[in-house]
């Protein structure tokens, strides 16, 4: 009889192999941490099948696609679970439901000498255990670090044991200028990475303040909402600090990922791109007068930056942020004024740290 596991966070808080045998387009779409995807049918293969699902039942399907996947097609997917079964003995199975999918590949591989189990459920059973966990957090003490842009509060963050880095989880630092090179995380991983991180913190959780959507994801209500109840504390620092450390994160740190990713010459080209496309995003909120003087200083800027003076980007960072994103925030905080939750504190980076470290012990 072929083994199956329970669906647990356990499987994730050991970093246990996983084989993802859904095709490519699913697990695209959202994978459970740790997987690795070895299909036993490809995009086009799992297609044809579910045409034949439809059209004419199960066993029709189930025909089609012992017949799409047979002789060499065979013997190459299997290679492949028993390579990565060599190199992670740990390894186990699993599909959408822990079905027919998740079971074909472990008769297969017991073909082949080789017993692993499944995951009870599959996919689907894992994916409800990991939202539930983030359900659950909503629960637990958190506080809030805010701040206006530019005040190292995710740096901050991750500076905690008990930091949740929701930037990281959607790959996106969250402002119109905050994409990175690599694809945004989809809703499904983002909420899985998320997860994940929380599996070990059962008690207090310190989370930036954020908008609801990041990236191309949005955090989950029932977080949203207790991220919007929390107490906070608010970072204050000088122009010309935050300055500096908005040139790091989002020019130089910036660069050096689009030239890992694409080369110099490529790599510059695309961050510079953007950049600008991220000024443009902002056409409407800053009025086309001021657009154009940003766009202006911003190709100035990338210009000196050519010649070895990055510095040069202060020029149009500075307005940006004393001409939008400060009062936007201050708006937003006036706004709040008569329901804005508690602060616990206000000071500069290093007390802001050494509070939130207070707050969590």
């Amino acid at each position: 009889m072929l083994a199956t596991v329970p669906a647990s966070l356990n499987l994730i808080a050991q970093k246990t192999p996983l084989i993802d045998v859904r095709a490519p387009v699913e697990f695209v779409q959202g994978s459970l941490p740790g997987a690795v995807n070895l299909p036993l049918m490809v995009d086009g293969e799992r297609h044809q099948v579910g045409i034949a699902y439809k059209q004419h039942g199960q066993q029709a399907a189930i025909g089609l696609g012992e017949r799409l996947v047979s002789g060499d097609t065979k013997r190459a997917r299997v290679d492949a679970w028993l390579g990565y079964v060599a190199r992670q003995p740990d390894a186990i199975v699993y599909c959408f439901r822990g079905g027919l999918r998740s079971q074909i590949a472990q008769q297969w591989l017991a073909d082949a000498g080789i017993n692993r189990p499944r995951i009870d459920g599959g996919w689907k059973a894992m994916r409800q255990r990991l939202c539930q966990r983030i359900d659950e957090a909503a629960s637990q003490p958190m506080l809030v670090v805010a701040g206006l842009t530019g005040c190292a509060k995710t740096t901050l963050i991750n500076q905690l044991s008990n930091g949740v880095d929701l930037e990281a989880f959607a790959n996106h630092k969250g402002s119109a200028f905050g994409r990175q090179p690599e694809e945004p995380t989809t809703q499904i991983n983002f909420e899985h990475a998320l997860a994940k991180r929380l599996i070990g913190l059962t008690g207090s959780l310190v989370v930036e303040d954020e908008s609801r959507q990041i990236g191309n994801a949005n955090i989950p209500l029932t977080f949203w909402h207790a991220l919007q109840r929390a107490p906070r504390i608010r970072i204050e620092m000088p122009l010309d600090w935050r300055l500096e450390q908005l040139r790091r994160d989002y020019i130089e740190a910036l660069e050096q990922r689009y030239t890992a990713r694409y080369g110099q010459q490529e790599g510059w080209q695309r961050m510079r791109l953007q950049l600008a496309n991220a000024l443009q995003r902002l056409a409407k909120r800053l009025g086309n007068a001021r657009l154009q003087r940003l766009q202006r200083l911003q190709g100035m800027a990338f210009d000196a930056h050519a010649l070895g003076n990055i510095q040069a980007h202060e020029a149009w960072l500075a307005p940006l942020l004393t001409e939008y994103y400060d009062p936007l925030y201050r708006y937003h905080l006036e706004k709040q004024r008569d329901n804005r939750p508690v602060e616990l504190h206000v000071g500069d980076w290093e007390s802001c740290l050494e509070a939130a470290r207070q707050w969590s012990a």
